[in-house]
């Protein structure tokens, strides 16, 4: 207004309103306690008082467009996310499109169960998917055991994998834990089976890799313990487990509330279908090779 000398120019020049810009002057007058413009039917002068005050108009003007642009780069600043190494890219890169859309820009780092909790901790990432029982869980996957032959049974019974007197030379079938399984909830329960029914205590191990179990998996008749969402990416056949029933359960950790209240509402819907913990993970058995 006062490089233009008219609240008519001012106000297209910021592409204000006329009447709006008026009330706003007449407003800061009233608050300041002062007028700050002479006004006449030729246009509009500063007072005295307006020329005073005018280096701490402009300071505040550019004060305001610094916040605006702060503000639009704290918007584009990515939240870095720790997600399960398990988590395949397509699965991931859909995970992110659906972010975007719900106004959450997302930076994954994969890690470890525990790699994950200590990230958190030492504030290398603002938020992490980390390992939780059932009942405290978001997110629920249902495993079970898988194989690379489809002779399976409907339901497959760890016990069924105890040599017999006839058979005690032979290689024993055994049982991997991924290390994503490799927490107390489920490895420790899956541990006590083995030892209730008589198995070896190297029938069930955890591996030093998915790749690793996996390959062990695809070249004898050993069972990966897994999700059937896992089990049809790797190819293999999957079964629900017979004397228990292990749930993989995620929540979200954050060092910041606000971080893991927003993951969670928007991208609630989304994280599932990412981890496989949708309805139809709760389904049949069935496998894409049956």
């Amino acid at each position: 207004m006062s490089e233009r000398g008219s609240f008519t120019e001012g106000a297209a020049a910021t592409r204000v309103p006329q009447s709006v810009a008026s009330r706003r002057i007449a407003g800061l007058e009233r608050h300041l306690g002062e007028r700050l413009f002479d006004r006449s039917s030729r246009g509009a002068r500063l007072t005295p008082f307006g020329r005073d005050m005018l280096p701490s108009a402009k300071r505040l003007v550019r004060l305001a467009d610094d916040m605006e642009y702060e503000a639009e780069r704290a918007r584009l600043n990515p939240l870095r996310f720790a997600v399960p190494d398990i988590c395949a890219v397509r699965d991931l890169a859909r995970l992110d499109a659906e972010a975007r859309r719900n106004g959450i820009r997302l930076d994954f780092q994969t890690a470890a169960p525990a790699d994950r909790v200590e990230l958190v901790r030492s504030h290398l990432v603002r938020a992490a998917l980390t390992a939780a029982p059932q009942g405290d869980a978001v997110w629920s996957v249902r495993l079970g055991l898988a194989g690379a032959t489809g002779l399976l049974p409907g339901t497959v019974y760890v016990e069924t994998l105890r040599a017999g007197r006839a058979d005690r030379s032979s290689r024993r079938s055994r049982i991997w834990i991924q290390p994503e399984d490799d927490v107390p909830h489920i490895r420790d329960p899956l541990f006590r089976v083995r030892d209730a029914v008589g198995l070896q205590p190297a029938q069930v191990g955890v591996a030093a890799t998915l790749t690793a179990a996996a390959a062990e998996v695809l070249g004898s008749t050993d069972l990966l313990l897994c999700s059937a969402k896992q089990a049809g990416e790797l190819g293999l056949h999957w079964r629900p487990a017979g004397e228990i029933r292990p749930v993989r359960g995620f929540e979200v950790s954050a060092a910041a509330r606000d971080d893991a209240e927003r993951v969670r509402t928007r991208l609630r819907d989304a994280i599932a279908r990412c981890l496989g913990a949708d309805d139809r993970e709760e389904g049949a058995p069935s496998s894409p090779r049956d």
